[in-house]
């Protein structure tokens, strides 16, 4: 059948209803019930059925789609152990001791959001309850670690190699792979996409500046000059996030962190990776650049995982800070932490079936092609992305609805397929640094005791500089195809604004002594 206009429908209606409701999972079933419901005549009844029985169940059921969701626990399991075995709070204690003026505190507190990439909720909640004390000897505003924080966790999970952000959207491109019926490797298109995710990097490049510079503005300034002044680290009447918030992050009491218990699992989930892929791309009988592009990325990524976490959980088990009974109960824990990411996985991935089957991308690709240029899809990909990011408050939700929207335009387009992805991750994360009710918003206000308005109040200016600096990245990058240039145009812009924005928003420069 040809659905034309309406093939829209079922993704619009994933749309609108999760901005209604700010929840993604009912409204990505919702698009899914409707669309089984177009392809049977409209019966909503056998619709619902169809939902289940021809596409929900046999996403969940595919081989790839199960090895994805099989390394996303391994992963969730990974960041459990290291939550208890309090390997980070070791590294940040050896950080604060080279700490001694406030800008040194901010330093070293992006530095360890950078350390911490592989999981932004993990990152978030750690790095901000952790480095609190630091910060707070030095009269740094809870604001301003707040905004740290969430600027550097979330970023630096689409910027790093391996993180649970990179297994999610690896499954996402990985099934519109197969839809288009495209052979290349999922984990090293990813790759690709880190030069073009322009907003990450400008997100990441602005902590860096302020921090250097002292270039606070807006609401941020005033919130510096009170906490530098009177010692203020929270305004009068703040009501900062409850400690409950943030005992999932609790180490085991009594015991004394040791760094290498962070240290020897993600070595060992780095080191693997590389090896993995020659075996499982035929190496040596096959060169090094045919193994890497033949290789099976997801499966070296779970080994990878899985050996991490048992390695993890061995450094526990031998420290007696838990049994072996403990620890299979950990691991349990960790493959229930993920829960939420296994549900907006397997819907995403049947949305995307729906709108294969009612020819949604074709219509789109062939509407798009006759009224807008190639080079500006990026930059419509990008506000796309954040609008509805800021409104749904989840990153994850935004590149499950866009990701199968955007390859199919880029692949018939002759848009990068790169910056099309891209720019789908960098606005989900504009929109997400800009939310009140972003979940990382609201974990990085609760590991860095934050009143959780008045970090999104101080953060929105900064987020928005980088915004601004990622449209025209995102613009130069369409035109020229580079994303060197989109790289340079977007930092020229950053610094241009930031300047400007300081000198006219700004307050006089603080004294780097904090008493």
């Amino acid at each position: 059948m040809e659905f034309g206009i309406w093939s829209l429908l079922p993704p619009l209606i994933a749309i609108v209803l999760a901005l209604i409701t700010r929840n993604v999972i009912p409204a990505l079933f919702a698009g899914i019930w409707i669309g089984a419901t177009m392809m049977h005549g409209g019966n909503p009844l056998v619709g619902l059925y169809a939902s289940f029985s021809e596409i929900i169940l046999p996403n969940l059921g595919d081989v790839w789609n199960a090895t994805v969701l099989a390394y996303c626990g391994f992963f969730g399991v990974l960041i459990v152990v290291l939550q208890k075995t309090g390997g980070a709070t070791a590294i940040a204690e050896a950080i604060s001791k080279k700490v001694r003026t406030p800008r040194a505190a901010q330093g070293s507190t992006m530095l360890f959001g950078i350390i911490i990439f592989f999981e932004d909720y993990f990152n978030a909640l750690t790095v901000g309850s952790v480095m609190r004390s630091v910060t707070d000897k030095m009269r740094v505003s809870r604001e301003k670690l707040a905004y740290i924080v969430d600027s550097t966790s979330a970023p630096m999970c689409l910027l790093a190699p391996v993180s649970t952000w990179v297994v999610f959207v690896m499954g996402l491109i990985g099934a519109q792979f197969v839809a288009l019926n495209i052979e290349a490797s999922e984990y090293l298109t990813y790759l690709a996409t880190i030069p073009f995710n322009f907003y990450s990097i400008l997100a990441l490049l602005m902590v860096g500046l302020v921090i250097w510079k002292k270039w606070d503005f807006g609401p941020m300034a005033k919130a510096e000059h009170r906490a530098r002044t009177t010692g203020k680290l929270i305004r009068d009447g703040a009501e900062p996030p409850t400690d409950d918030q943030m005992s999932d992050v609790q180490m085991v009491e009594g015991h004394t962190p040791k760094k290498r218990n962070m240290i020897v699992p993600i070595v060992v989930l780095l080191g693997l990776i590389p090896p993995l892929f020659l075996w499982t791309g035929g190496f040596p009988e096959n060169d090094i650049v045919t193994a890497v592009g033949e290789s099976e990325g997801a499966i070296s990524i779970l080994i990878a995982a899985f050996a991490a976490g048992v390695v993890g959980l061995a450094m526990g088990i031998g420290q007696k800070l838990f049994s072996f009974k403990e620890a299979m109960s950990l691991y349990v824990s960790g493959f229930r932490s993920m829960m939420i990411v296994y549900i907006i996985l397997v819907l995403a991935w049947s949305i995307g079936t729906v709108t294969q089957e009612l020819g949604t991308a074709a219509y789109i690709v062939e509407f798009v092609g006759r009224t807008t240029s190639p080079a500006i899809i990026p930059v419509l990909l990008f506000l796309f992305g954040a609008v509805i990011a800021f409104t749904t408050g989840t990153s994850y939700g935004t590149f499950a609805i866009l990701i199968p929207i955007a390859m199919p335009i880029a692949a018939s387009m002759d848009v990068s397929m790169y910056l099309a992805i891209a720019a789908v991750l960098s606005g989900g994360i504009f929109g997400d640094h800009c939310s009140p009710i972003s979940d990382t918003t609201i974990l990085s206000s609760a590991g860095s005791a934050s009143d959780h308005i008045d970090h999104v109040n101080t953060q929105i200016p900064f987020a928005l500089t980088a915004g601004v600096s990622g449209v025209l990245a995102f613009l130069a990058a369409g035109v020229t195809g580079s994303s060197i240039a989109g790289i340079v145009v977007g930092v020229v812009t950053l610094v241009v604004l930031a300047y400007i924005l300081q000198k006219f928003w700004g307050m006089p420069e603080l004294d780097e002594q904090p008493a």
